[in-house]
Parts: C-alpha cells; structure tokens; sequence
C-alpha cells in the first residue's frame, strides 16, 4: 500500500463518522470507505486511460480513432456490469478525417527536420512536394491579401506567428494552493445566463472568420501549393484545430499543416533576411463521408428504490480529442475517471437509489455537440425552453474536463443552494485535498449544455499541472502526461459525489429556469 493511500485511509477514519444532527445531509460513511478502498487500492483508471488514448490514438470527431475508442468503452462498461451500454446517435454531424502520412522538413538553406501535423479536414499534398517558400505576413483587410497577387504559384505558403512563444516564467507543474482555493469560495459577482452570447464578441469573431476564409480562397485561387502555419505551443509543441470545415459540401482549401512555432519562425526569419527557404513535405489524409452522425457512449447503473429508481444522476467527459496526439488530458483523463467512478460502483456491491446513468460525449470539441444534442433530445431546447417529461427526472449532471489534476473542489455553478450540500459532501474527502465550493464559472464543457436549460450541471476543480499551455490541444497530450495518483484521487471524489447524490432523500435543488437564449454562433 502507498503512502498516498495509507495517509487517505488514515483521513477518512478521522473524518467519517457518522453525520452529526447540525447536517441535514445523511453521509454513508460505510459506504464512501468502500468506494475509498476500491478507488484507492484497485484503481483500473490507469489502464482505462492507456486504451482510450495509446490504443485507440487520437479521436478526432468522427474519425477511426473516436469509433475504436467508443467501441471499446461500450464493451468495458458492459464487462463493468452496467446495463443498456450503447453507441447512441446524436444526431447529423459530418465528415470524418483521418492522417494516414504526414512529413515536413527544410532542405534549404540546410537540411532541418521540423515537428508539425495535418490540419484537421484537411486534404493531403499530391505527393512528395519539394518547393520554395513564401512569407503572407497576417492581414487585417482584405486589401492586405492584394499585393500576394501572382507570387504565390507552386509555392508553399508560410503564414506569420501571431503569439511567438515566450520563454516559461513559472513552474512546469502548477497546483492550488490553500490562498487559491480560499479566493475561489469567496462570493463572485452575478454571471449571465449560460450560453448567452457576446454580441461584439461574435462580431469580432465573425469578421475573423470572414478574413481567415477570403485567406484561404486567395491562396487557392493564387495557385499556391500548400500552407504552413503555427498557433500557440512552446518547446516544440504546436496547437492543433481544424484548417477546414467538416461539413459534408465544404468548400475545397489546400492542404495546411500547423507546426512548432519556433520552426515556422526560422522559416520567417531566413526569408525576411533574403535567404532562399526550401521546404520539403507530404500528407496524405483521409475523407470519411459515409456515416455523417456523431454519438455518445450511454450506460446506465440502474436504482433500486421503488419510488427514486426512475430519477437519473449523470456523470460524464467527453470522449472526442484533437489528432495531433492521443488526447490524455484533454479529455481521456476525464472518461477514465468517469468509466473508473462507475466501476468503482459496481464493483463495491453499492446498492444506488436512483439510476446513475454515465455518458461519454462526442463532438465536443466542434462545439459541445453530443451533450447538447443529447440535452435538446431528452430534456429540453435552451432556444424555446420547451421542456421534455425527463427534465425533472434528472437530479444532477458531473462533469470533468480540465486537464489530469486532481479534484480540488467543485463549482457550485451558481447555485446558491446546493453550496452547503457540495460542502457537507466534500467534508470526508478534505483529507485527499478536495474541499472547496466555489461559485464561479469555469470555462465552456459540456456542464453548460445541463445548466442552459436550468439543469443542475456542475463541473470539478482540477488541479492545472501543465495544461495550460503545454497539453491543452497540443501535439503533446499524451498519456505521459497523466499522474496516477491524481486521477485515482479524483475517481474517489467523483464516485462520493455521484454516489452520494444517488441516495438522497431528494433530488438536487435548482436555480430558477433560464430565459431562452439564441445559442453562441
């Protein structure tokens, strides 16, 4: 037994005595022990990761990886012993890709190999291409594209950097501290309503878009052969997005690889010095346009209280993840511990009240696709706030999606009512390190699809480590990048929470229902 798990159990008997009367909230303390020394002394969530994300490799929406990784998490959830695992459409998504070849090198002035990857939905060169590079320094009209005119043929486009990385100012590894957490309790000021929108914001965003697609038309019409560009990353990691639509009639653009900044700028930089620049690449991707739906992974813990067992606790992350790794962080630490707090379930005989019901989403990171179709098809439309018969079923939606760190509380999502439960629930678990409620906010995952049609949805408070900016849609997201400990500690957490909602006398309290809201564009 490590020392984390002797310093837990040593915790937990401290602090899990039965609820004293001050409490409205009854805590089975003999049961959260159970779900403690199964977490802790048998964790599966290790090799749950190592499946999800080596196995299965990256899981771009749609692609071959998200279909391996769904089928093997609706066949271990049913080995888990959960009933009704199914691959359940969501509903019309679009093309699937897929990289089956990717090189990029310099080969003037020298040779120099480079660290770089396919954009999603992007086509492969038409081989081997060996071409003279051209510097497009970054527009802001599209007058700005004019004098790009009749240079750009046969050759290979380098866009400018627009963040240059910056050499590291803190820690590799960044966790809460005990002032942090206390700041977080704090009051907050009100927030708007979820999913309500920005007007300028999407003005701004809009007119980008609207640039960045003239970008693409000008370069293809132009003749240039191909595209290099580069978007946050440092130390040779790179961010990765997509360079096209997925849309089924999306309009053709070149072929685009995102890359390490530091090597895009050596490119820029010999360029600007008048020193000829020769790059040497080839891709070769894949359309996959046969089956254009997305889906989610559903399985279901059924309860066994006669009066409660119709009523739902969900929990869930999504599934889906960038291509240009294997996705660890962002978000296959979120799945395994979600798959790892319902086998922890199951596997300690615990008897829940209510359905507990797990889902791992799809299509995420287009746009939280999976869990808001899934909310729009079982509960209601946040355009219309027309609700379905399963809205009040549903006691509670958690989440987690924010890195590899371990659970250092929970955002209460401003609920005011639900604070002093989150806290009672937290009380045993103080000793592994979670013990704050906060009521902010934290930044747009599938929690906000529950809370937009007034749902209780609540996500976790990781600890950070290096998410930001070193995982987080990077080329180094990868299983190396997760802690053991850490995610074992969460899967505990998540299991109580979940457990200990299932067993309430009542469902969770609500906020008052949201306005219909016209959804973010």
């Amino acid at each position: 037994m490590n020392k984390l798990v002797l310093h837990s159990l040593a915790g937990f008997l401290a602090c899990a005595a039965p609820v004293v009367a001050q409490t409205a909230e009854k805590i089975d303390a003999t049961a959260l022990a159970k779900i403690r020394d199964e977490g802790l002394n048998r964790s599966r969530v290790m090799e749950t990761a190592f499946y999800l994300t080596d196995v299965s490799g990256p899981r771009l929406a749609n692609s071959d990886g998200l279909k391996r990784a769904n089928e093997w998490a609706q066949k271990q959830l049913t080995q888990y012993g959960l009933a009704n695992a199914t691959i359940e459409p969501w509903g019309d998504f679009g093309r699937g890709w897929d990289i089956e070849k990717s090189y990029v090198a310099m080969t003037a002035p020298y040779y120099h190999a480079m660290v770089g990857a396919p954009k999603a939905w992007t086509p492969g060169t038409p081989g081997a291409l060996r071409l003279p590079v051209v510097v497009l320094k970054a527009a802001t009209t599209e007058a700005d594209l004019d004098q790009y005119k009749g240079q750009l043929r046969g050759k290979i486009v380098v866009l400018s950097v627009a963040n240059p990385p910056k050499p590291a100012d803190g820690p590799d590894l960044k966790r809460y501290t005990d002032e942090e957490l206390a700041k977080m309790a704090e009051p907050a000021a009100p927030r708007p309503a979820a999913n309500t929108p920005d007007d300028a914001a999407l003005a701004t965003r809009r007119a980008q878009a609207a640039l960045r697609t003239k970008t693409a038309d000008m370069l293809l019409s132009e003749g240039a052969a191909a595209v290099l560009s580069a978007r946050g990353g440092i130390y040779g990691t790179f961010n990765t997005t997509n360079g096209a639509p997925y849309a089924a009639d999306a309009k053709p653009v070149l072929p685009e690889m995102e890359m390490a900044p530091e090597d895009q700028l050596r490119l820029i930089r010999l360029v600007e010095a008048g020193i000829p620049v020769e790059v040497e690449m080839e891709t070769k991707t894949r359309f996959q346009a046969q089956d254009l739906k997305g889906y989610n992974v559903v399985a279901e813990i059924p309860g066994t209280d006669r009066k409660l067992k119709s009523e739902v606790v969900m929990l869930g992350g999504h599934i889906d993840s960038w291509h240009a790794a294997t996705g660890a962080t962002d978000n296959a630490a979120g799945v395994a511990v979600m798959m790892e707090a319902v086998r922890i379930l199951k596997a300690t005989g615990l008897k829940p009240r209510r359905t507990i019901r797990i889902a791992l989403w799809g299509e995420e990171e287009q746009g939280l696709h999976g869990s808001r179709n899934y909310v729009k098809n079982n509960f209601g439309d946040p355009a219309t706030m027309k609700l379905l018969p399963a809205h009040e079923k549903l006691s509670a939606y958690f989440n987690l999606d924010n890195g590899g760190g371990k659970i250092r509380g929970i955002y209460d999502q401003g609920n005011e009512a639900i604070a002093p439960i989150f806290a009672e629930w937290l009380k045993p678990l103080a000793d592994l390190g979670a013990t704050t409620v906060t009521p902010r906010n934290t930044g747009s995952t599938d929690h906000i699809a529950f809370d937009a049609v007034g749902l209780p949805g609540f996500q976790f408070i990781q600890d950070g480590l290096d998410y930001f900016p070193q995982t987080h849609h990077t080329n180094q997201d990868t299983y190396d990048r997760l802690i053991a400990d850490d995610l074992k500690q969460a899967s505990v957490v998540v299991a109580s929470f979940v457990y200990n909602a299932a067993m309430r006398d009542q469902k969770l309290p609500r906020k008052p229902l949201p306005t219909p809201v016209r959804p973010a564009q």
